[in-house]
């Protein structure tokens, strides 16, 4: 039976069965050809040009399926890097893409029978960051192109100028510290201007030292005018005077030079560590989700390991087994008073301190830097979730 020709029914009934994907059991990779039903494919199968093409894939099976991962894998990642770029996105979502044009190669011809397989191959080759949630399998691309490494780098040299020239400038405060306290430590002999401050409980006192002769002469004039006033205004002058300084107000205290550079480069620091992502090493957390089942739900863990600042590796301390989770379901502990803590973020970002003080009620507590140039130094107002119990 020949052909239909051109513009006859037959014909646009056969081009309006073959438009768009057919069933996947239909098509026969090897063959290329899609059949439309099973009698189709049937008779597919018996013919001679498909019994020769599976001989010749009896004889090197393993470089066919070779060749028909690669394919897929190619494509796959072709428009993940694309699409998405480097952004986090649902394995699912990026498949459905890839299915959608006519000619993909489907993936019962590869090594992968499901998408979940392939998702934990490309973690497992790391060529991307995969994680499962409850939303299913999420894949983050690694971009590994010259381009993107070389902008990498400029950035890491940048971020470590920054570090460089914060370091300095806290070797510089710190050193202006102990310089202003052995200051104070050395008495002065000579008499230096100082400005006239007056503690709030204090009592005001004022010292006027006058000289004999002078107060004798004053005394007589007072007495001289005393006598020259009517009877009822010498009564008035033993009245007590208001104060001059009774109705002056309490001024607070000027900050020093020293203070207003502490004060503007802990501004500066909490501008630039301050970040959307806090997990670091060694650190007790708790497991706040429900995807790993119920047994796990707010137990603590430690993070053993940092994946792509979102993600890390964690290790609950009950069971000792290991996961893999974002940071959205893992939230800080905070310990007792006088234990070690790290701070995650913030200006401080990376310190060890010790806890001093919970305030509940204000939900932020107190710490104490415990190493490093700023060790000493007493940080209050610190959020919950800028600190968290550190593993000793």
């Amino acid at each position: 039976m020949g052909r239909a020709e051109v513009g006859t029914p037959k014909y646009l009934a056969n081009k309006m069965k073959a438009k768009g994907l057919q069933k996947l059991r239909w098509y026969c990779q090897m063959c290329q050809k899609q059949c439309r039903d099973e009698n189709g494919f049937k008779c597919h199968t018996q013919s001679e040009a498909h019994q020769r093409q599976l001989l010749l894939f009896a004889e090197t099976p393993g470089k066919y399926i070779y060749s028909f991962s690669k394919e897929f894998s190619d494509g796959f990642l072709e428009i993940l890097r694309r699409r998405f770029g480097t952004k986090r996105v649902n394995a699912n979502k990026v498949y459905q893409e890839y299915i959608s044009d006519k000619n993909h190669l489907h993936m019962n011809a590869t090594r992968w029978l499901t998408l979940s397989d392939y998702v934990k191959w490309l973690g497992r080759s790391g060529i991307c960051v995969a994680d499962e949630t409850e939303k299913g399998w999420f894949i983050t691309y690694i971009d590994r192109s010259p381009e993107a490494l070389e902008a990498q780098q400029k950035k890491d040299r940048k971020e470590k100028a920054d570090k460089d020239d914060q370091e300095r400038m806290m070797e510089f405060v710190e050193k202006q510290i102990e310089r202003a306290k052995a200051t104070e430590k050395i008495p002065s002999t000579s008499h230096t201007a100082k400005e006239f401050q007056r503690e709030e409980e204090e009592p005001l006192k004022l010292e006027l030292k006058i000289s004999s002769k002078l107060k004798t002469e004053t005394v007589e004039l007072s007495k001289l005018n005393l006598l020259k006033r009517k009877p009822e205004e010498q009564g008035n002058i033993f009245k007590k005077p208001k104060s001059v300084y009774s109705d002056l107000s309490i001024y607070n205290k000027k900050q020093s030079a020293l203070d207003e550079i502490i004060k503007m480069e802990e501004s500066k620091k909490e501008k630039q560590n301050r970040k959307d992502y806090w997990l670091a090493e060694d650190i007790v957390v708790k497991f706040i989700s429900k995807s790993l089942g119920g047994e796990y739900y707010k137990q603590k863990a430690i993070v053993c390991n940092v994946i792509d600042n979102y993600q890390a590796k964690i290790k609950f301390i009950e069971s000792g087994k290991k996961f893999k989770v974002d940071q959205e379901h893992l939230e800080t502990v905070i310990p007792a008073i006088g234990k070690p803590v790290k701070v995650l973020n913030g200006a401080y970002r990376g310190c060890t301190a010790t806890l001093l003080e919970v305030k509940e009620e204000e939900f932020n507590v107190s710490i104490e830097i415990a190493k490093g140039p700023l060790k000493g130094r007493v940080i209050t107002n610190v959020q919950y979730e800028d600190i968290s119990k550190l593993v000793t």
